[in-house]
């Protein structure tokens, strides 16, 4: 076993380059070449189609410079879950901590585990979800279902060898997405640009779309898909106890990552709109709008090549999810708020071992059950609002804690975390409006985490109570004062 001082502390091991990699590669999943066909339906306009994935943008590059004073701050291992702990109470903290092991983040980790699977079945259709290897009394697995499961053991397994290897691994799948989305967009620009399509598309810019309701409102019941291919890129901020200078590297990684993903995520679209017509978006087979693009271009041979490009940016994206992930459980078993096993890190990796397994298992079983799907849709409301919390809670934070160091000092304050705060609530309004039955079950899902937390709460005081009961008694033998006194 390793000494205690191996257990509590992790190593800076991770530069700018990798920090910024973590949040890219976080970022970039299958969503950016899919969710554009649900937006164009929803919008029913090529310049909304663009307006959603700008103001998603928009909203990502606040919400980054707004965290970077956050984690210059505090570079704890945590992140999110430590500012929201800090600034609103335990009481937050942990229903946020515990909502991200429920589904924000395993959820997200089991959909992107399936995406993978699904796009290895255009290149090898023996995987699909109707071959079924095992059916037994209702209950099946799939060819898909066990490459999902065999994906996220290998990258659980990788990360559990260290962050070295992991950050490696990220820096490498992370450079390979980003170049693939470039050579898309080449690809487009070379051999795609259609003068007539892109006439279509704009011609009607000005014109109020055919929708039932208010454009403003599609906007935002549109905005949750770029919104969810956009997000992750708070996930550097869990892993800041390993990263060389946070105070410098974390704010500034933040605003690269976030900065290069939208603007990629931009030209991607405008080059949908530039080869295909809107309604062949809307219409793209499964809502793969990327392989639409590159067949067009490339006829069937594109197919292959997108999903050769998915397949990499769906690794690159679990591995960086699996990664960050862990080290939320890690920060709150520190506090006491989840198994003590959690908060130990492995003598040679100098990672949290058990937290990893865990949330790998709680994501299988989320694969294997299929529920992922439905509990992503819940979810969607549940991050906007935890970033609210997270973003407003800067104007608390500034008075409540005047004295910490503040190496970088969020730009735009206060105007910008207003305009993210604003933004956001208009968005989850108008998802409670339109979209019910996928936003109030998120919120269940999160009040599921009150009686959880005191459950611990209580759990860990009566455990001190008998400790110190103990400690108390006069015949207990120095050695088992002792004993008692390292397990307290």
């Amino acid at each position: 076993m390793s000494s205690e001082n191996n257990q509590k502390n992790f190593i800076r091991t991770l530069n700018l380059f990798d920090a910024t990699s973590i949040v890219a590669g976080a970022m970039i999943g299958s969503g950016i070449f899919i969710v554009s066909a649900q937006i164009a339906r929803d919008v029913q306009s090529s310049s909304l189609l663009l307006l959603v994935w700008l103001l998603a943008g928009i909203m990502s590059i606040i919400g980054a410079l707004c965290y970077g004073e956050y984690a210059a701050s505090w570079p704890d291992a945590g992140g999110q879950y430590v500012y929201i702990k800090k600034v609103w109470g335990e009481l937050t903290g942990f229903v946020y901590g515990w909502s991200l092991f429920l589904v924000i983040q395993t959820g997200t980790i089991a959909a992107v585990a399936i995406a993978f699977a699904k796009f290895l079945g255009i290149l090898f259709p023996i995987v699909s979800s109707s071959y079924k290897l095992i059916s037994f009394l209702g209950f099946s697995i799939s060819t898909q279902q066990l490459v999902a499961v065999i994906i996220l053991v290998v990258i659980t397994g990788i990360n559990a060898r260290g962050v070295k290897d992991a950050s490696f691994t990220q820096n490498i799948f992370t450079v390979a997405k980003i170049l693939a989305l470039l050579g898309i967009v080449l690809c487009g620009v070379i051999f795609g640009l259609k003068p007539e399509v892109i006439n279509t598309n704009f011609a009607t810019a000005l014109t109020a779309p055919d929708i039932q309701i208010s454009p403003f409102a599609a906007v935002a019941v549109a905005m949750v898909g770029a919104i969810f291919a956009s997000d992750c890129w708070n996930n550097v901020t869990f892993i800041a106890g390993e990263i060389k200078r946070p105070e410098r590297n974390l704010p500034l990684s933040l605003f690269l990552g976030t900065g290069l993903v939208i603007s990629l995520y931009l030209l991607t679209n405008l080059i949908y709109l530039s080869v295909l017509p809107l309604a062949k978006i809307q219409t793209s087979a499964e809502d793969i709008v990327g392989a639409t693009l590159m067949q067009t271009i490339f006829g069937d041979t594109g197919q292959s090549i997108i999903a050769i490009i998915i397949l990499i940016s769906a690794f690159g994206c679990l591995n960086g999810l699996i990664l960050a992930g862990a080290r939320v459980y890690y920060a709150m078993a520190k506090d006491g708020l989840f198994f003590k096993k959690l908060a130990i890190l492995g003598e040679k990796s100098k990672v949290p071992e058990n937290s990893l397994y865990l949330q790998g298992a709680w994501a299988l079983i989320l694969v294997m059950s299929g529920s992922y799907s439905a509990l992503l849709e819940y979810a969607i409301c549940t991050a906007l609002l935890f970033y609210i919390i997270t973003i407003g809670g800067l104007f608390i934070a500034r008075k409540k804690y005047p004295d910490i160091p503040r190496p970088y000092k969020a730009v735009g304050y206060p105007y910008l975390p207003i305009t993210y705060c604003i933004l956001a609530l208009y968005v989850i309004i108008n998802l409670l409006i339109y979209r019910p039955e996928t936003t109030w079950p998120g919120f269940i899902l999160v009040a599921t985490g009150i009686p959880i937390y005191l459950y611990w709460k209580n759990k860990n005081k009566s455990v001190d109570l008998d400790i110190e009961k103990i400690k108390n008694l006069p015949h207990v033998e120095k050695n088992t004062q002792q004993e008692v006194q390292k397990i307290n």
